[in-house]
């Protein structure tokens, strides 16, 4: 009886989840990177995508921004759910927007870029796959990665910078 009434209840939840944008396509750049044991390293190919809160969230449909400022806009999102409905997440201009490219193993992260607007830094995730976030599990193991912070404008720490990775 009990499992019934699970079955029952779950067939009737509701699930809303944001909605995917359709003005600008979502293209992850690609990126290689190693694995190394022992025995020698293994290359892994992947790519990385922005995470979401730097991404433009609209209206569905149309250009409205759900956020602008500090605030969200109250008659999209009056509620956490009417905002799931009424919102799209759109993807990136990885290159013009955040100054992020990537060739080979290589990837590179312009701290300001301006484009349409003034954008400052950039946060990113490693993808192992199209829908899967790449896992490290650094116990015992070694994770080593090289920072070029040369060519810093003046009045940044570069130090600093290279922890923030």
């Amino acid at each position: 009886m009990a499992s019934r009434l699970v079955s029952l209840l779950s067939v009737l939840s509701v699930v809303y989840a944001q909605q995917i944008g359709t003005l600008q396509a979502e293209v992850h750049p690609t990126l290689t990177w190693e694995t190394c044991t022992a025995s020698g390293c293994t290359t892994n190919q992947g790519s990385v995508t922005l995470d979401s809160n730097w991404r433009w969230l609209h209206a569905v449909g149309n250009s409205t921004n759900c956020y602008t400022g500090n605030t969200w806009n109250t008659t999209l999102c009056p509620s956490n759910t009417a905002c799931a409905q009424n919102c799209a997440l759109d993807g990136a201009s990885y290159e013009s927007t955040y100054g992020v490219s990537t060739s080979g193993n290589a990837l590179t992260i312009g701290f300001v870029t301006t484009s349409t607007q003034k954008n400052v830094g950039a946060r990113l995730y490693l993808m192992a796959s199209t829908n899967a976030y790449e896992i490290f599990k650094p116990l015992n193991a070694e994770f080593t990665f090289d920072v070029n912070v040369a060519n810093l404008p003046c009045g940044l720490n570069g130090v600093s910078l290279a922890f923030l990775f």
